[in-house]
């Protein structure tokens, strides 16, 4: 009998409980229509809470996730005795201006700047009661001024050199090339990624394994599909899953958790019973090839994305 392979830890990602609108499909009937500042913050907390008593020890932030950081450092203020057993990552790079409404027409505003990120780090510091440990430029894009910005660089490698770990999140059909070009940078400041990948997209495989192999961390996000591979969602990748014996998300889960060159895979849970779901999967058994076969096309993959409404 052959032992499981071992599977990357999971991480809670705050994306989806830091603020009332988001991509993510099923949020009507996991979230209702309750969503208070007050409600969502106390939902954070029940999740960070669920998350603890499971064993993670990797939150994931960011300022474009309405008060995400807030509600974690408020967490973090009620319990200062566990700071020194998590890892915290956040981001800069966009700014929420939904104003908390649902029906905003704008929700985040992208710019990668120098000037962007002397504003946003000190609220990130203000938020979280301190430095996260991962500080990543969000949403890297080959076209990202960021990289070749000496002025935005210098500072990067000022938060490097203090201790803070640095890097970049990617999306878009071109987050292979972005990873490289941040890793290939003379003296780069960077030294970790959250990137897309799930059986629906699973491009950027190729480069994050040169990151991983080059001494990176890497986060896998949007394992899930934006609630593509939940219940009731892609029917073939649900038609594998069955036959593997697991949950869809479960299945996919495990599948983005047994990449070799995965160090965490963030849950996006907004409920300790879908954290569980989560938790539960497994590396899958199936077939390489049928799994491979469930991949789209990254333009359209990432086009259908945009097309999402915030819900």
């Amino acid at each position: 009998m052959h032992d499981r392979p071992a599977l990357a830890p999971l991480g809670l990602g705050l994306a989806a409980v830091g603020r009332p609108a988001y991509l993510t499909a099923g949020r009507a009937a996991d979230l209702g229509g309750d969503r208070t500042v007050e409600t969502l913050q106390r939902r954070a907390h029940e999740l960070l809470d669920a998350a603890w008593a499971r064993g993670i020890r990797f939150v994931d932030a960011a300022r474009s996730y309405g008060r995400a950081e807030e509600f974690l450092g408020s967490w973090l203020a009620a319990r200062p005795e566990r700071r020194t057993e998590l890892t915290i990552e956040s981001k800069w790079g966009y700014a929420y201006v939904g104003g908390w409404r649902m029906d905003a027409e704008v929700h985040e505003r992208k710019e990668h700047t120098l000037a962007m990120l002397q504003r946003q780090w000190p609220e990130t510091l203000a938020a979280l009661g301190g430095p996260p440990d991962v500080y990543l430029v969000h949403s890297l894009t080959p076209d990202s001024p960021a990289l070749a910005d000496r002025a935005l660089l210098d500072r990067l490698r000022e938060l490097a050199a203090s201790g803070v770990r640095v890097g970049v999140s990617t999306s878009g059909p071109g987050q292979g090339e972005a990873l490289d070009a941040a890793r290939e940078l003379p003296d780069t400041p960077f030294s970790a990624v959250q990137a897309t990948w799930n059986l629906l997209e699973p491009s950027a495989a190729p480069a994050l394994a040169r990151a991983h192999d080059a001494g990176w961390l890497v986060v896998i996000k949007e394992a899930v599909a934006n609630g593509r591979l939940t219940p009731g969602g892609e029917p073939d990748a649900a038609a594998l899953a069955a036959a593997d014996g697991q949950s869809l998300d479960a299945f996919a889960i495990g599948a983005a958790r047994s990449r070799s060159w995965c160090d965490v895979v963030l849950s996006g849970a907004v409920t300790p019973a879908q954290l569980d779901s989560n938790l539960a999967g497994r590396a899958p058994a199936t077939d390489a090839a049928a799994l491979a076969a469930l991949a789209e096309e990254p333009a359209g993959y990432w086009a259908a994305r945009s097309d999402r409404a915030w819900a």
